[in-house]
């Protein structure tokens, strides 16, 4: 089953997340209390826990979910193969893709933390189509 595995918060950017309980996901804005969220194309980001173990199989296996920054770590999906425009069922959400991967930006924690970052190459970005809450173990379902 393709599966939320945890929801990630930080309140500022740059910085690996916490998992929390669950988030509540407000229209065109993002995870209420990120520091990511806001007014524009990248109000969540998603990163699976395929790309996560792939740093974990380079000694790095301490890492926990939200150490990418992303807000939404998933199983079971190859999210940087979705197309721009996308749609995605996600707990009450809709979430519509708006970017695969980006550029890491320079003193990035993540990067000095782990040594390298799979979020600009296999993280994805949206936005947020339906509002509602996202907790660990919803379903994911693609919807085109």
């Amino acid at each position: 089953m393709t599966k939320v595995l945890a929801i990630n918060s930080s309140k500022e950017k740059g910085q690996p997340k916490q998992a929390v309980a669950k988030g509540y996901f407000a229209l065109n804005w993002g995870l209420q209390g990120d520091a990511h969220a806001g007014d524009w194309h990248r109000q969540v980001s998603l990163l699976g826990n395929e790309s996560i173990d792939k740093i974990r199989r380079l000694g790095l296996d301490n890492l926990a979910t939200g150490s990418f920054a992303e807000n939404i770590t998933t199983a079971g999906i190859v999210l940087f193969t979705l197309p721009v425009g996308s749609r995605l069922r996600v707990g009450e959400t809709v979430l519509e893709v708006t970017q695969i991967g980006k550029e890491c930006h320079k003193g990035c924690a993540i990067r000095e933390k782990t040594g390298d970052c799979v979020m600009p190459r296999e993280g994805i970005f949206a936005r947020v189509i339906t509002p509602g809450w996202i907790k660990p173990g919803d379903e994911i379902v693609r919807l085109d």
